[in-house]
C-alpha cells in the first residue's frame, strides 16, 4: 500500500513516520526525509543547545521505534520506503558532530549518509538483516549516521578541516 495525505493526517505515529510527508514523496523519499533533516537541523540549530539535540535525537529514535512501527504494521511492510523518520533522526546526529562546517562539508556528509543508507554495507548490512520491526527501521540508519562520522572523522584526520 503506498501511503497518501489522509492515510498520514490519520494518526500522529504516521505523520511522525512519514516525515511530516517528505515520506510522501513518489521519488526517494529516503533522500527527501534526510535533506528534511539538513534543513530541519539548519532552522532549529540556534535554539538548541548540544545537550537539547542530543535529547531530541534520544527521544526521536525512541518515539520513532514506535512510531514507526506502527505506520509499517498499518502499510503491511516491514520497512516501507515511505517512512523516513529514521533518515531524519540519523542525519540530525551526523549534523549534531560536523557542525560547525561549511556548505561543502554539510553536503558531503549528506552524501556520504546516503550512500551508506542506500549501499548497506557491513555492518549496517547486518544490523538491518537482524533486527526487525521498529528498533529495526530505526538502528541501521543510526549505524550509517555512525559510518558518516567515521569517514568524516578519519578525513579529518589525514587532511584537516
Amino acid at each position: 500500500m503506498r501511503p497518501t495525505a489522509a492515510f498520514m493526517r490519520s494518526h500522529p505515529a504516521h505523520l511522525l513516520s512519514l516525515g511530516f510527508g517528505t515520506g510522501l514523496s513518489r521519488f526517494v523519499p529516503g533522500t527527501i526525509g534526510t535533506l528534511f533533516g539538513w534543513v530541519s537541523f539548519l532552522v532549529l540549530n540556534p535554539y538548541l543547545t548540544s545537550a537539547g539535540w542530543v535529547a531530541l535525537i534520544v527521544l526521536g529514535f525512541f518515539v520513532g521505534i514506535w512510531a514507526t512501527a506502527f505506520t509499517a504494521s498499518r502499510l503491511d511492510a516491514a520497512d516501507p520506503g515511505a517512512v523516513n523518520w529514521d533518515e531524519i533522526v540519523a542525519f540530525w546526529l551526523v549534523m549534531l558532530f560536523v557542525m560547525p562546517s561549511t556548505f561543502s562539508q554539510q553536503l558531503a556528509a549528506f552524501v556520504l549518509f546516503r550512500l551508506f543508507d542506500m549501499l548497506k554495507p557491513p555492518p549496517i548490512r547486518w544490523f538491518d538483516q537482524r533486527f526487525k520491526g521498529g528498533f529495526g527501521i530505526m538502528i541501521d540508519d543510526i549505524v550509517a549516521a555512525f559510518m558518516t562520522l567515521l569517514v568524516i572523522a578519519v578525513g579529518r584526520i589525514h587532511y584537516g578541516q
